[in-house]
């Protein structure tokens, strides 16, 4: 998979995250402000337990399946590279099986553990979930190492309206019943865009049968492998990833057991606790969220592109799919970060404005405090990519597991400090990521035996994005008083975009090359330079 066919994968994987998104936060939004802080508290209560079964039945294998997939398709194994999918399909439907059936049984006391008992319902709802899921990462991982990002896109797509039209609906008609049960009808909706998102690929899987069974008769001179064989390549792939996977939603559940209890252990009321969480989890950490859409396409795209380029021991190209996945991610991370940062509170006011003005302007503090972890998030998504295409999966995984162990200890602390409380899980979160990218930088640099350039990969991304948040901040205190708070952020929003856009070209951030490398990016870049804003 060349640089220039990996970053094409990476974008139609980002234009269907940004779709997702946008969908997300049509959900989001509303339901937040539907069942208010309180609401959102029980349902990131269960959510991060979610995702935590989730990751562990699921979150290596993909990543196994499309290294194993896009290796033996490189050298000409496609009815082994088919084998791989299948085996894998069936160990993930027993994986299905088993978590969906683990919580269905435990809910009731894991939410009493967790100390929020009304988030029963908002757990419960998601039992379908934990069974689909598994069976529809299988499909997705297959397709990726075939270099084929189409269907997963379709699939995300799929899953998330659904997951949408379901969840405004029941939040809506369970309202009545009470926040905690309607709370359940939100998480309901995950489980119905799981459904949805699997009937979606195994279609495309079938339609796409017949080219598939081409490939697999064009195999000749390899010999069969068994399945114990490929079990044992899956897990050797699958479970350092899955630990380190594991990690990011263990912090998770460990911020929700820690911050509860020790808001409470301060002085604050159960009910406070869990408006604070809420803020915390279900309205500044989604905005958190949003960037991750495109550092997840690329760690999509990076993985196989990079078992590619290394089981063909092109070691130029591989170091140039490396270095454009770092300096891609820090032209996503940077502005994001720094945009949330300064206009933390008016974006938080503009989103969620149901809300009281007190939680608003708490919520925009703990946003304003989570913010620079984008950066550091981001590039621990594509770092941890590469040295999972380069053999190490358990490098990041150590890394990863250093800095969730710094983030308890931090956590645990900070929000034991009335003044700092919740704010602190933010900070931790921020270290946390920055200790962890830290050490995957270092790592990267080791087993690829390369070094960045520094100002095409980090410095000149930082400017464009320190010129587009001071544009953004001065264009919103400047519009503010003219035409009110929401609509001068979007103007300033707006403004931001079209300077870091044309900063980027300026300090040559981005070149005519970069442009071709999209989706009808050739066209665009000639537009540019006809414009002279580009140069060739």
């Amino acid at each position: 998979m060349t640089r220039e066919n990996f970053l094409k994968g990476a974008a139609i994987l980002g234009i269907a995250g940004v779709i997702v998104k946008i969908l997300g936060a049509f959900y989001r939004i509303p339901i937040s402000n539907i069942i208010k802080t309180e609401g959102m508290g029980y349902y990131q209560t269960a959510y991060p337990l979610y995702v935590l079964l989730l990751t562990i039945s699921t979150s290596g294998f993909p990543v196994a399946i499309a290294k194993l997939v896009s290796e033996k398709r490189a050298l000409g194994d496609y009815r082994g590279a088919h084998k791989v999918f299948k085996v894998a399909l069936a160990g993930l439907f027993i994986c299905g099986i088993l978590t969906s059936l683990f919580v269905f049984l435990s809910a009731e006391n894991i939410v009493k553990a967790l100390g929020n008992t009304n988030a029963y319902f908002s757990l419960i709802a998601l039992v379908p979930a934990l069974f689909f899921v598994p069976m529809m990462s299988a499909f997705r991982g297959y397709f990726q190492g075939r270099q084929s990002m189409g269907p997963t896109a379709i699939s995300q797509i799929s899953e998330q309206a659904f997951r949408v039209g379901s969840g405004l609906f029941l939040t809506y008609y369970l309202l009545d019943r009470g926040i905690p049960i309607a709370a359940g009808g939100a998480s309901f909706g995950g489980s119905i865009g799981a459904i949805s998102g699997t009937l979606a690929m195994v279609l495309i899987y079938l339609f796409k049968r017949k080219d598939i069974g081409k490939e697999i008769k064009m195999t000749e001179g390899y010999e069969e492998e068994t399945t114990g064989k490929i079990v044992k390549d899956l897990l050797a792939i699958a479970i350092p990833i899955t630990i380190g996977s594991a990690i990011a939603p263990i912090m998770d559940t460990i911020d929700a057991a820690i911050v509860m209890r020790r808001l409470q252990y301060v002085g604050f009321s159960e009910f406070q606790a869990n408006d604070l969480y809420g803020q915390l989890k279900g309205l500044a950490q989604t905005l958190i969220n949003l960037p991750q859409v495109f550092s997840m396409a690329l760690a999509i795209s990076l993985v196989p592109a990079i078992s590619d380029a290394y089981a063909r021991k092109k070691r130029g190209e591989m170091k140039s799919i490396i270095s454009s996945g770092v300096r891609v991610t820090l032209l996503i991370g940077l502005p994001c970060a720094l945009g949330l940062f300064v206009l933390g509170k008016p974006i938080i006011r503009l989103l969620y404005f149901k809300n009281s003005l007190e939680a608003l302007n708490s919520t925009g503090e703990i946003l304003q405090y989570l913010s620079f972890g984008v950066i550091f998030l981001t590039l621990v998504q594509s770092l941890t990519a590469i040295l999972q295409g380069l053999g190490n999966p358990i490098i990041p995984v150590r890394n990863l597991l250093i800095g969730a162990i710094a983030k308890t200890i931090l956590t645990y602390i900070l929000t034991g400090i009335p003044r700092i409380n919740v704010k602190g899980a933010a900070i931790s979160t921020v270290v946390a990521y920055l200790i962890a990218s830290t050490l995957d930088l270092i790592s990267v640099r080791k087993y690829a035996k390369m070094e960045f350039e520094t100002g095409e990969v980090f410095v000149k991304p930082l400017i464009s994005a320190i010129g587009m948040a001071i544009m953004a901040r001065l264009s919103h205190i400047a519009l503010n008083s003219v035409i009110g708070d929401r609509l001068a952020t979007i103007l300033a929003i707006i403004v931001g975009a079209v300077i870091y856009f044309l900063l980027l070209i300026r300090t040559g951030s981005i070149t005519y090359e970069d442009f071709k490398l999209l989706p009808k990016g050739d066209k665009i870049a000639k537009t540019l330079v006809k414009l002279k804003l580009l140069k060739i």
